[in-house]
């Protein structure tokens, strides 16, 4: 079976000659199996096409994809019309249980959602005429899935959904936390929510005013004070530190006792501890998905890190991912670039000390600690954007900052944007460096205020690798990115680092992402929202006990190098808070080997 998929915001006929028509085979023998739609976009017929691959070479703008899939998948739960996107499989909601979904961007994770939630109607691969809920049914006949979805048909599931794109909300709401919660609270719970998730101090402020981990903590209690028979979560993650993570755990573990509750998350150590089982998607994103069967939580993560699934003997990615078991001692003799000074800045109802410190030529250096305890501030003070107490700080060294918040607020083009930040754009060098790991190379005739969270984010990372500079500051390059996603940027930053000798300060709350990219770690203690200290660079093993001891949280490492969190109390929990190991404790290993 052969699919055709052009991506529509990426073909631009006028700009390219129609390379795809002129050059197929098939055209030139008369048929017209690339034609341009009444749109000025191309149409590839996928009964005439014959998968010679010549119209994807000579597409410019890399728009059309065909791809050969296997026999088995010849139902397809959904199909955005002629050549677009194709969804193979959904998820099972089970009751009382959190079913994960695991997979990469574009891959047809919300789309499942949409399906599960009513919010389209699956047309089974048709779109030359409505599908009606009888064909849906009757191809679902069978399934776990049947009674599901013949609820969903007659309107009787109530669905409560958090969105990925937090900072859409404030578009459509413009009250206090307290009138959006109340508005959701159908359950009583607003009380106990806003206490859990420290909402409390908050309540009335606007939500026009909150910061990014403020609104995501107001979507998830909004989204679980809700009375629904489903309750969906997209990212429920990013922006928020790792103790905040935990408690958010926590309380979908307390709901998922008697609702069905779906998860898509990045974070892995949040979904090990969170999920009962996980759904792996694959296929190539944008082009087709495919939802596997549920998989014990474990061997779906190992599976997916793996990149092979066993049950369904598939092979989807061509590398395994490696959580690298690091020494950590690189960089013991590299040469000081930047010493920062001691300093202090204070606001109204928050403080400030940074207690001096310095980054090396070469390095990557982790900043971890709660949110709120002041390490943007930090990034602010270091890149000029604030000044400390006592006037600027002398800085001698070009410094590159990318915001912990983006914004896609111009309607110029990727390629014009990166344009402006190096005269190297046309270089060999750029364009494996740079845009082959974020894969941008697709996005560059794309308008930057069309791009989704995900995509906003690779663009600002390249545009802060892109400038010259001596340090490079990203603040959470993590967010809206999917595991592979931040594998690649993890050895971008690292080479990026190595290979101009610049140092790179990365702040971000994905433990496994600041472990595999840093050679040390500043850490930022204190008391959130009213008073933090800046205290290090440290080794990696010292700055992550030391962080995490203040958060009270132990990882342990299965075999295969996986971090994964401790149950708060368990054995394993008490015996490494004893023996002061909260990150690089390996399961099975003796004191000699650590």
């Amino acid at each position: 079976m052969r699919i055709a998929v052009v991506h529509r915001e990426r073909c631009h006929s006028r700009k390219c000659g129609t390379e795809c028509i002129l050059y197929c085979p098939r055209v030139r023998t008369g048929d017209e199996t690339v034609v341009l739609g009444e749109d000025g976009k191309a149409v590839v017929s996928e009964e005439l096409c014959v998968g010679c691959g010549i119209c994807i070479k000579k597409c410019p703008f890399d728009a059309i994809d065909i791809v050969s899939l296997p026999e088995e998948l010849d139902e397809p739960t959904h199909r955005y019309g002629q050549n677009g996107f194709v969804l193979y499989g959904l998820p099972i909601p089970v009751e009382g249980k959190v079913t994960g979904l695991l997979g990469p961007n574009g891959i047809g994770k919300s789309t499942s959602v949409k399906v599960l939630s009513g919010t389209i109607r699956p047309n089974l691969g048709v779109f030359d005429h409505e599908v009606d809920w009888s064909e849906v049914l009757k191809g679902f006949a069978g399934t776990e899935l049947f009674d599901y979805l013949s609820q969903v048909s007659t309107g009787r599931m109530k669905v409560a959904v958090k969105p990925q794109y937090i900072d859409q909300i404030p578009k459509v709401f413009s009250g206090t936390v307290t009138e959006l919660l109340r508005s959701t609270d159908e359950r009583g719970a607003l009380e106990e929510y806003l206490r859990a998730l420290g909402l409390d101090a908050i309540a009335d402020r606007s939500i026009k005013t909150l910061s990014g981990g403020e609104l995501q903590r107001v979507a998830i209690a909004a989204c679980l004070a809700r009375d629904a028979d489903f309750y969906f979560l997209d990212e429920c993650t990013p922006f928020l530190d790792v103790y905040q993570r935990m408690v958010v755990a926590g309380l979908v573990r307390e709901l998922a006792a008697s609702r069905p509750i779906v998860i898509v998350e990045h974070d892995l150590a949040i979904l090990d501890m969170l999920a009962d089982t996980v759904h792996i998607g694959y296929g190539k994103s944008a082009v087709f998905g495919v939802i596997t069967r549920p998989k014990g939580v474990r061997i779906g993560i190992n599976q997916y890190l793996e990149g092979y699934l066993n049950e369904e003997n598939v092979r989807f990615r061509d590398h395994s991912v490696v959580f690298e078991r690091r020494a950590h001692s690189k960089g013991s003799d590299r040469q000081t670039l930047f010493s920062f000074p001691k300093m202090t800045r204070t606001y109204p109802a928050f403080r400030l000390d940074v207690l001096g410190g310095e980054v090396r030529r070469g390095e990557v250096l982790g900043v971890v600690g709660a949110n709120g305890i002041g390490k943007s501030t930090f990034a602010r003070l270091l890149a000029g954007v604030e000044t400390p107490d006592g006037g600027p700080i002398e800085n001698p060294v070009r410094i590159s900052y990318k915001p912990q918040y983006i914004k896609g607020d111009t309607s110029v083009s990727v390629e014009f944007l990166l344009r402006s930040a190096t005269n190297r754009f046309d270089s060999s060098q750029f364009q494996h460096e740079i845009l082959e790991p974020l894969a941008l190379a697709p996005l560059l005739q794309s308008s930057v205020d069309t791009l989704s969270g995900g995509e906003l984010q690779r663009v600002a990372i390249a545009t802060c690798l892109a400038r010259d500079a001596d340090l490079y500051i990203l603040d959470e390059p993590s967010a809206h990115l999917d595991v592979e996603q931040r594998v690649r940027v993890t050895r971008l930053i690292r080479r990026h680092a190595e290979g101009r000798e610049a140092g790179i300060m990365v702040i971000d709350h994905d433990i496994y992402l600041v472990d595999m990219a840093s050679e040390r770690i500043l850490v930022f203690e204190g008391d959130p929202g009213i008073q933090g200290t800046a205290v290090g660079p440290f080794g990696m093993r010292e700055g992550m006990n030391r962080f995490l001891g203040n958060l009270g949280i132990t990882f342990r490492r299965d075999q295969t190098g996986r971090p994964r969190i401790n149950k708060p109390g368990s054995y394993l929990d008490r015996e490494q808070k004893a023996n002061g190991e909260y990150y690089y404790y390996m399961a099975g290993e003796d004191d000699a080997e650590r």
